[in-house]
């Protein structure tokens, strides 16, 4: 059973934290944050930060020193897309967010899109900001391998979790926090971008009313892809196992029952 539903005033803005996790991007945080102050002044933005030997981390101190709803966590070392992604979600649950918003740090994520996501929160507890549905695509270079992985990816999280969305490997998305505190967030197994095919699952095994809204995938502004073969593959093996776990109704989904 959904949860939908306007949990706020009408004439007030929900309580959103817009969540980016960075790992040497000192070329694109500043001026990202600035262009998420535009769309949406009122969000809280939490940095996780993984050690970034570019000064990434330096630069969020100072985004954070010179505003008091922006929020940094250093990490020791690269520790995953996934686990960055859930130690947000952690936040956002352990600070009353309504929604949490995800977006890459790497400007492929354009901030105008923000609204149309936070719209389709009225009827949804996930809403995705998708390449492959009418309206929806990618902006600029965007190769044929890249093409073939991403696509073949869709189709296997599709086949494999039983997902009716359309974009299941992208990361631009928003998540009502009530649900999020639904799901056994530290059984989570992906580390890396696997994670944004794991969590859709779990979303829909706690009841979760997931909507699409177009969006266009555009390339990185500064800096180098962290995407990689072996993500990839990680990837595949992660959605398999869950696959088969669903098959034999053996994996778990949601947090166990308090104890009376």
């Amino acid at each position: 059973m959904s949860t939908a539903s306007n949990d706020h005033p009408t004439d007030a803005p929900p309580k959103l934290l817009i969540s980016l996790a960075t790992y040497n991007e000192a070329g694109n945080l500043k001026p990202l944050v600035e262009e998420i102050r535009s769309v949406v002044p009122w969000s809280s933005i939490l940095v996780i930060d993984d050690n970034s030997p570019d000064g990434t981390g330096r630069i969020a101190d100072e985004l954070a020193a010179a505003e008091t709803n922006l929020h940094v966590i250093h990490r020791q070392g690269t520790l995953g897309l996934g686990t960055a992604t859930i130690a947000a979600m952690h936040f956002a649950i352990d600070h009353g967010f309504e929604y949490m918003l995800n977006l890459d740090a790497d400007f492929s994520h354009p901030p105008r899109f923000i609204p149309a996501l936070l719209g389709g929160m009225s009827e949804n507890d996930v809403m995705i900001g998708s390449r492959y549905v009418k309206g929806g695509g990618v902006e600029g270079e965007f190769n044929l391998k890249r093409k073939l992985m991403s696509y073949g990816i869709n189709w296997y999280a599709r086949l494999l979790l039983s997902l009716k969305t359309h974009d299941n490997s992208g990361s631009f998305r928003c998540y009502r926090v009530a649900k999020l505190a639904e799901i056994d967030l530290a059984g989570i197994r992906s580390r890396g971008y696997s994670y944004v095919e794991e969590i859709l699952f779990l979303c829909r095994q706690v009841g979760c009313r997931m909507g699409e809204t177009p969006i266009l995938f555009e390339n990185r502004r500064a800096g180098i892809s962290k995407i990689n073969q072996r993500e990839a593959i990680q990837a595949l093996f992660i959605i398999l196992q869950l696959g088969v776990e669903r098959l034999y109704k053996k994996g778990p989904s949601a947090r166990p029952p308090a104890q009376r």
